[in-house]
Protein backbone atom coordinates (compact mmCIF):
# COMPACT_ATOMS: atom_id res chain seq x y z
CA UNK A 1 0.00 0.00 0.00
CA UNK A 2 1.40 3.73 -0.35
CA UNK A 3 0.87 5.97 2.17
CA UNK A 4 -0.40 9.58 1.37
CA UNK A 5 2.56 11.98 2.16
CA UNK A 6 3.64 13.62 5.17
CA UNK A 7 1.08 16.30 6.56
CA UNK A 8 1.64 19.37 5.21
CA UNK A 9 -0.34 22.53 6.56
CA UNK A 10 -2.70 23.44 3.48
CA UNK A 11 -3.87 26.45 2.60
CA UNK A 12 -7.60 26.28 2.96
CA UNK A 13 -9.20 24.05 5.63
CA UNK A 14 -11.90 23.40 3.70
CA UNK A 15 -10.72 20.71 1.69
CA UNK A 16 -9.22 19.20 4.37
CA UNK A 17 -11.12 18.30 7.12
CA UNK A 18 -14.10 16.47 6.06
CA UNK A 19 -13.21 13.67 8.60
CA UNK A 20 -14.62 16.47 11.45
CA UNK A 21 -16.20 18.99 9.44
CA UNK A 22 -17.77 21.08 12.79
CA UNK A 23 -14.12 21.33 13.77
CA UNK A 24 -13.27 23.47 10.60
CA UNK A 25 -15.68 26.64 10.61
CA UNK A 26 -13.13 28.95 11.90
CA UNK A 27 -10.69 30.60 9.35
CA UNK A 28 -7.75 31.92 11.45
CA UNK A 29 -6.07 29.19 13.18
CA UNK A 30 -2.49 28.63 14.30
CA UNK A 31 -0.19 26.08 13.13
CA UNK A 32 -0.12 23.86 16.19
CA UNK A 33 -4.15 23.37 16.00
CA UNK A 34 -4.39 22.79 12.46
CA UNK A 35 -1.87 20.51 12.08
CA UNK A 36 -4.08 18.17 14.74
CA UNK A 37 -6.98 19.26 12.68
CA UNK A 38 -5.65 17.60 9.63
CA UNK A 39 -4.17 15.42 10.74
CA UNK A 40 -7.85 13.87 11.56
CA UNK A 41 -8.10 13.51 7.52
CA UNK A 42 -4.49 12.91 6.60
CA UNK A 43 -4.21 10.28 9.27
CA UNK A 44 -7.73 8.42 7.93
CA UNK A 45 -6.27 8.67 4.54
CA UNK A 46 -3.45 6.77 5.34
CA UNK A 47 -4.95 3.52 6.84
CA UNK A 48 -7.65 3.55 3.66
CA UNK A 49 -5.57 0.85 2.12
CA UNK A 50 -5.17 -1.30 5.12
CA UNK A 51 -8.59 -1.73 6.52
CA UNK A 52 -9.20 -4.75 4.21
CA UNK A 53 -5.72 -6.01 4.03
CA UNK A 54 -4.76 -6.39 7.58
CA UNK A 55 -6.06 -7.13 11.24
CA UNK A 56 -5.93 -3.98 13.92
CA UNK A 57 -2.73 -4.85 15.13
CA UNK A 58 -1.10 -5.43 12.07
CA UNK A 59 -1.92 -2.30 11.12
CA UNK A 60 -1.03 -0.60 14.79
CA UNK A 61 2.28 -2.63 14.50
CA UNK A 62 2.90 -0.95 10.70
CA UNK A 63 2.87 2.94 11.82
CA UNK A 64 4.41 1.97 15.06
CA UNK A 65 7.61 1.17 13.01
CA UNK A 66 7.19 3.93 10.98
CA UNK A 67 7.07 6.58 14.37
CA UNK A 68 10.19 4.70 15.39
CA UNK A 69 12.07 4.88 12.38
CA UNK A 70 11.24 8.90 12.41
CA UNK A 71 12.97 9.27 15.64
CA UNK A 72 16.83 10.57 16.97
CA UNK A 73 18.40 7.98 19.54
CA UNK A 74 17.63 9.98 22.25
CA UNK A 75 13.50 10.32 21.39
CA UNK A 76 13.64 6.95 21.20
CA UNK A 77 15.20 6.34 24.61
CA UNK A 78 12.10 8.06 25.91
CA UNK A 79 9.13 6.53 23.34
CA UNK A 80 10.61 3.24 23.43
CA UNK A 81 10.49 0.55 26.74
CA UNK A 82 10.60 -2.72 27.83
CA UNK A 83 7.54 -4.76 27.53
CA UNK A 84 7.85 -5.43 31.09
CA UNK A 85 8.60 -2.03 32.24
CA UNK A 86 6.08 -1.10 35.30
CA UNK A 87 5.28 1.69 33.53
CA UNK A 88 3.44 0.25 31.35
CA UNK A 89 0.86 -0.39 33.92
CA UNK A 90 0.90 3.46 35.22
CA UNK A 91 -2.01 5.22 33.54
CA UNK A 92 -3.62 8.75 35.04
CA UNK A 93 -5.76 11.48 33.37
CA UNK A 94 -5.22 14.62 35.85
CA UNK A 95 -2.67 17.24 34.40
CA UNK A 96 1.37 16.12 34.50
CA UNK A 97 4.65 17.85 33.86
CA UNK A 98 6.19 14.74 33.67
CA UNK A 99 4.95 11.71 32.14
CA UNK A 100 6.13 8.46 30.52
CA UNK A 101 7.05 8.50 26.89
CA UNK A 102 7.66 11.41 24.17
CA UNK A 103 5.24 14.37 23.92
CA UNK A 104 3.79 15.75 21.04
CA UNK A 105 5.48 19.16 21.06
CA UNK A 106 8.68 17.24 21.55
CA UNK A 107 8.17 15.89 18.23
CA UNK A 108 8.81 17.89 14.33
CA UNK A 109 5.70 17.86 11.63
CA UNK A 110 6.72 14.47 10.57
CA UNK A 111 7.12 12.35 13.81
CA UNK A 112 4.02 13.97 14.89
CA UNK A 113 2.32 12.75 11.64
CA UNK A 114 3.51 9.43 12.16
CA UNK A 115 2.21 9.55 15.96
CA UNK A 116 -1.26 10.74 15.52
CA UNK A 117 -0.96 8.01 12.57
CA UNK A 118 -0.17 5.29 14.62
CA UNK A 119 -3.07 6.55 16.94
CA UNK A 120 -5.43 6.51 14.36
CA UNK A 121 -4.50 2.92 13.67
CA UNK A 122 -5.48 2.25 16.91
CA UNK A 123 -8.61 3.69 16.96
CA UNK A 124 -11.93 3.71 14.75
CA UNK A 125 -12.78 7.06 13.35
CA UNK A 126 -14.80 7.56 15.72
CA UNK A 127 -13.07 6.68 18.95
CA UNK A 128 -10.15 9.41 16.80
CA UNK A 129 -12.75 12.30 16.53
CA UNK A 130 -13.38 11.91 20.05
CA UNK A 131 -9.81 11.75 21.30
CA UNK A 132 -8.49 14.87 18.63
CA UNK A 133 -11.33 16.87 20.11
CA UNK A 134 -10.37 16.16 23.46
CA UNK A 135 -6.77 16.67 23.03
CA UNK A 136 -8.15 20.71 21.30
CA UNK A 137 -10.20 21.34 24.38
CA UNK A 138 -7.06 22.17 26.19
CA UNK A 139 -7.36 25.42 24.00
CA UNK A 140 -10.91 26.06 25.36
CA UNK A 141 -9.69 25.45 28.82
CA UNK A 142 -6.74 27.53 28.34
CA UNK A 143 -8.94 30.70 27.35
CA UNK A 144 -11.03 29.89 29.70
CA UNK A 145 -8.46 30.32 32.99
CA UNK A 146 -7.13 33.10 30.68
CA UNK A 147 -3.79 31.52 30.05
CA UNK A 148 -3.43 30.86 34.10
CA UNK A 149 -2.77 27.12 33.34
CA UNK A 150 -0.66 27.91 30.62
CA UNK A 151 1.86 24.81 30.57
CA UNK A 152 -0.79 22.13 31.35
CA UNK A 153 -3.15 23.56 28.76
CA UNK A 154 -1.49 22.59 26.07
CA UNK A 155 -3.43 20.47 23.03
CA UNK A 156 0.65 18.98 22.06
CA UNK A 157 1.34 18.00 25.81
CA UNK A 158 0.43 14.39 25.08
CA UNK A 159 2.63 11.55 24.80
CA UNK A 160 3.29 8.30 23.11
CA UNK A 161 4.94 5.80 24.58
CA UNK A 162 5.98 1.84 22.94
CA UNK A 163 6.33 -1.38 25.08
CA UNK A 164 8.27 -4.26 23.90
CA UNK A 165 10.35 -5.08 20.69
CA UNK A 166 7.99 -3.63 17.90
CA UNK A 167 9.66 -4.78 14.67
CA UNK A 168 9.28 -8.08 16.49
CA UNK A 169 6.66 -10.88 14.61
CA UNK A 170 5.34 -13.69 15.44
CA UNK A 171 3.05 -15.95 18.24
CA UNK A 172 4.54 -14.57 21.36
CA UNK A 173 5.66 -11.19 20.36
CA UNK A 174 4.06 -8.72 22.62
CA UNK A 175 4.19 -5.13 22.85
CA UNK A 176 2.32 -2.48 23.92
CA UNK A 177 1.09 1.27 23.42
CA UNK A 178 -0.33 4.12 25.44
CA UNK A 179 -1.04 7.39 24.18
CA UNK A 180 -1.86 9.60 27.12
CA UNK A 181 -2.23 13.13 28.63
CA UNK A 182 -4.55 15.04 30.34
CA UNK A 183 -8.02 13.95 29.61
CA UNK A 184 -6.70 10.79 27.59
CA UNK A 185 -5.75 7.34 28.44
CA UNK A 186 -5.61 4.76 25.67
CA UNK A 187 -3.66 1.95 26.35
CA UNK A 188 -3.20 -1.44 23.92
CA UNK A 189 -1.15 -4.88 24.34
CA UNK A 190 -0.77 -6.71 20.82
CA UNK A 191 0.63 -10.40 20.17
CA UNK A 192 0.54 -12.60 17.69
CA UNK A 193 -0.81 -10.35 15.29
CA UNK A 194 -3.79 -9.56 18.06
CA UNK A 195 -4.84 -6.98 19.78
CA UNK A 196 -5.13 -8.77 23.16
CA UNK A 197 -6.46 -5.63 25.33
CA UNK A 198 -7.36 -2.38 24.96
CA UNK A 199 -7.74 -0.89 28.14
CA UNK A 200 -7.83 1.16 30.34
CA UNK A 201 -9.70 3.36 27.96
CA UNK A 202 -10.56 6.91 29.65
CA UNK A 203 -11.78 9.87 28.18
CA UNK A 204 -12.85 13.25 29.78
CA UNK A 205 -14.32 16.61 28.85
CA UNK A 206 -13.89 20.44 30.38
CA UNK A 207 -16.11 21.47 29.58
CA UNK A 208 -18.44 19.00 28.72
CA UNK A 209 -20.53 21.62 26.75
CA UNK A 210 -18.47 24.50 25.14
CA UNK A 211 -21.18 27.33 26.53
CA UNK A 212 -19.37 30.81 25.72
CA UNK A 213 -18.47 31.82 22.22
CA UNK A 214 -14.34 31.36 21.57
CA UNK A 215 -11.42 32.01 19.60
CA UNK A 216 -10.32 28.63 19.32
CA UNK A 217 -10.74 26.08 17.13
CA UNK A 218 -13.57 24.26 19.09
CA UNK A 219 -16.06 26.55 19.25
CA UNK A 220 -19.83 27.33 21.46
CA UNK A 221 -21.81 24.40 21.38
CA UNK A 222 -19.05 21.62 21.50
CA UNK A 223 -20.09 18.26 23.27
CA UNK A 224 -17.48 15.63 22.26
CA UNK A 225 -18.81 13.34 25.06
CA UNK A 226 -22.55 14.49 24.46
CA UNK A 227 -24.14 10.74 23.54
CA UNK A 228 -22.33 8.89 26.65
CA UNK A 229 -24.19 11.31 28.69
CA UNK A 230 -27.71 11.87 26.73
CA UNK A 231 -28.25 8.55 25.97
CA UNK A 232 -27.84 7.38 29.71
CA UNK A 233 -30.34 10.16 30.46
CA UNK A 234 -32.78 8.89 27.99
CA UNK A 235 -32.75 5.44 29.52
CA UNK A 236 -32.72 6.25 33.28
CA UNK A 237 -35.64 8.93 32.28
CA UNK A 238 -37.68 5.78 30.92
CA UNK A 239 -37.48 3.97 34.03
CA UNK A 240 -40.77 3.55 35.88
CA UNK A 241 -40.68 4.05 39.75
CA UNK A 242 -40.01 0.18 40.89
CA UNK A 243 -37.29 -0.12 37.87
CA UNK A 244 -35.77 3.59 39.06
CA UNK A 245 -35.85 2.38 42.70
CA UNK A 246 -33.17 -0.79 41.67
CA UNK A 247 -31.39 1.40 39.51
CA UNK A 248 -30.87 4.18 41.92
CA UNK A 249 -27.78 2.63 44.15
CA UNK A 250 -27.36 6.54 45.50
CA UNK A 251 -29.33 10.00 45.67
CA UNK A 252 -25.68 12.02 45.49
CA UNK A 253 -23.41 11.12 42.52
CA UNK A 254 -20.32 9.89 43.14
CA UNK A 255 -17.30 12.62 42.92
CA UNK A 256 -14.87 10.33 40.68
CA UNK A 257 -14.83 7.10 38.72
CA UNK A 258 -13.44 4.27 40.67
CA UNK A 259 -10.08 2.94 40.33
CA UNK A 260 -8.81 5.68 38.36
CA UNK A 261 -4.74 5.34 37.65
CA UNK A 262 -5.08 1.61 39.25
CA UNK A 263 -3.76 -1.03 36.81
CA UNK A 264 -6.66 -3.64 37.52
CA UNK A 265 -10.21 -2.41 39.05
CA UNK A 266 -11.21 -4.54 42.57
CA UNK A 267 -15.05 -4.78 41.88
CA UNK A 268 -17.84 -6.46 44.27
CA UNK A 269 -21.69 -7.85 43.19
CA UNK A 270 -23.27 -5.71 40.35
CA UNK A 271 -25.39 -3.09 41.49
CA UNK A 272 -28.49 -1.32 39.81
CA UNK A 273 -31.03 -2.58 37.45
CA UNK A 274 -30.39 -6.03 35.63
CA UNK A 275 -30.71 -5.86 31.58
CA UNK A 276 -33.23 -8.83 31.90
CA UNK A 277 -35.79 -6.08 34.24
CA UNK A 278 -35.66 -3.68 31.12
CA UNK A 279 -37.93 -3.97 29.28
CA UNK A 280 -37.03 -4.47 24.90
CA UNK A 281 -37.05 -0.46 24.15
CA UNK A 282 -35.00 -0.54 27.32
CA UNK A 283 -32.80 -3.12 26.73
CA UNK A 284 -31.94 -1.65 23.23
CA UNK A 285 -30.91 1.49 24.97
CA UNK A 286 -28.88 0.24 27.60
CA UNK A 287 -26.79 -1.57 24.31
CA UNK A 288 -26.25 1.80 22.86
CA UNK A 289 -24.77 3.49 25.71
CA UNK A 290 -22.57 0.70 25.73
CA UNK A 291 -21.70 0.26 22.16
CA UNK A 292 -20.65 4.19 22.61
CA UNK A 293 -17.92 2.63 24.21
CA UNK A 294 -17.01 -0.41 22.30
CA UNK A 295 -16.92 1.61 18.86
CA UNK A 296 -13.89 3.45 20.11
CA UNK A 297 -11.71 0.77 19.65
CA UNK A 298 -11.49 -0.07 15.35
CA UNK A 299 -14.17 -2.16 13.83
CA UNK A 300 -13.05 -5.59 14.58
CA UNK A 301 -11.85 -5.42 18.23
CA UNK A 302 -15.33 -3.80 18.68
CA UNK A 303 -16.59 -6.36 16.93
CA UNK A 304 -14.84 -8.67 19.55
CA UNK A 305 -15.69 -6.88 22.82
CA UNK A 306 -19.43 -7.04 21.48
CA UNK A 307 -19.07 -11.03 20.74
CA UNK A 308 -17.58 -11.19 24.47
CA UNK A 309 -20.61 -9.41 26.11
CA UNK A 310 -23.08 -11.47 24.35
CA UNK A 311 -20.89 -14.64 25.13
CA UNK A 312 -21.12 -13.59 28.90
CA UNK A 313 -24.80 -13.04 28.56
CA UNK A 314 -26.67 -9.30 28.43
CA UNK A 315 -28.78 -10.80 31.19
CA UNK A 316 -26.00 -10.44 33.04
CA UNK A 317 -24.86 -6.59 32.58
CA UNK A 318 -26.45 -4.28 35.00
CA UNK A 319 -27.12 -0.94 34.95
CA UNK A 320 -26.78 1.90 38.05
CA UNK A 321 -27.32 5.37 38.37
CA UNK A 322 -26.42 7.86 41.07
CA UNK A 323 -27.50 11.62 41.56
CA UNK A 324 -29.73 13.60 40.04
CA UNK A 325 -31.95 12.75 36.77
CA UNK A 326 -31.41 16.35 35.18
CA UNK A 327 -28.49 17.44 33.45
CA UNK A 328 -26.79 20.33 35.26
CA UNK A 329 -26.49 18.74 38.49
CA UNK A 330 -24.09 16.28 39.56
CA UNK A 331 -24.77 12.48 37.85
CA UNK A 332 -23.06 9.01 37.62
CA UNK A 333 -23.75 5.73 36.13
CA UNK A 334 -22.05 2.46 35.94
CA UNK A 335 -22.40 -0.38 33.23
CA UNK A 336 -21.31 -3.64 34.53
CA UNK A 337 -21.06 -7.25 32.84
CA UNK A 338 -19.20 -10.15 33.77
CA UNK A 339 -16.04 -8.62 31.78
CA UNK A 340 -16.26 -5.24 31.45
CA UNK A 341 -16.84 -2.02 33.66
CA UNK A 342 -18.16 1.25 32.01
CA UNK A 343 -17.90 4.52 34.69
CA UNK A 344 -19.24 7.66 33.55
CA UNK A 345 -19.21 10.54 36.34
CA UNK A 346 -20.40 14.69 35.69
CA UNK A 347 -19.83 16.47 38.84
CA UNK A 348 -17.60 19.08 38.52
CA UNK A 349 -18.02 22.67 37.19
CA UNK A 350 -16.21 23.89 34.17
CA UNK A 351 -13.59 27.10 34.75
CA UNK A 352 -16.91 29.78 34.13
CA UNK A 353 -18.38 27.81 36.92
CA UNK A 354 -21.16 26.41 35.28
CA UNK A 355 -22.33 23.13 37.19
CA UNK A 356 -21.71 19.26 35.91
CA UNK A 357 -20.09 20.42 33.25
CA UNK A 358 -17.11 18.27 33.52
CA UNK A 359 -17.58 14.84 32.17
CA UNK A 360 -15.03 11.64 33.17
CA UNK A 361 -15.88 8.21 31.87
CA UNK A 362 -13.87 5.13 31.58
CA UNK A 363 -14.17 1.31 30.00
CA UNK A 364 -12.28 -1.13 31.88
CA UNK A 365 -11.28 -5.10 31.27
CA UNK A 366 -12.43 -7.20 34.28
CA UNK A 367 -10.68 -9.96 32.84
CA UNK A 368 -7.61 -7.63 33.12
CA UNK A 369 -6.57 -4.27 32.05
CA UNK A 370 -3.04 -4.61 30.34
CA UNK A 371 -3.35 -7.80 29.53
CA UNK A 372 -2.76 -8.66 33.71
CA UNK A 373 -3.42 -11.74 34.97
CA UNK A 374 -6.36 -11.37 37.45
CA UNK A 375 -5.16 -11.63 41.07
CA UNK A 376 -6.11 -14.36 43.11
Amino acid sequence: MAESPPCRIPSSPSNHCSAIPSLCHRPAMNKIRFALLSLTAVAALGLAGWKLAASPAEQMQTFAVAFVETLTPDQKANAVMAFDSPKRVGWHFIPMKERKGLMLEQMNDAQRTAALRLLRSALSEAGYSKANRIMLLEEVLNEMEAGKGAWERNPQRYYVTLFGDVTEKGEDASWGLSFEGHHLSLNFVCRGGKVVDSTPQFMATNPAVVKNETSVTLGKGTAVLNQEEQLAFKLVKSLDSKQLKVALIAEEALAEIRFAGEPQPTVGEPEGIAYSSLNPDQQKQLRDVVDLYVSVAPEKVAAERTQQIETDGWNNVHFAWAGALEPGIGHYYRVRGKRFLIEFVNTQADPAGNPANHIHCVYRDLSGDFDLPIAP
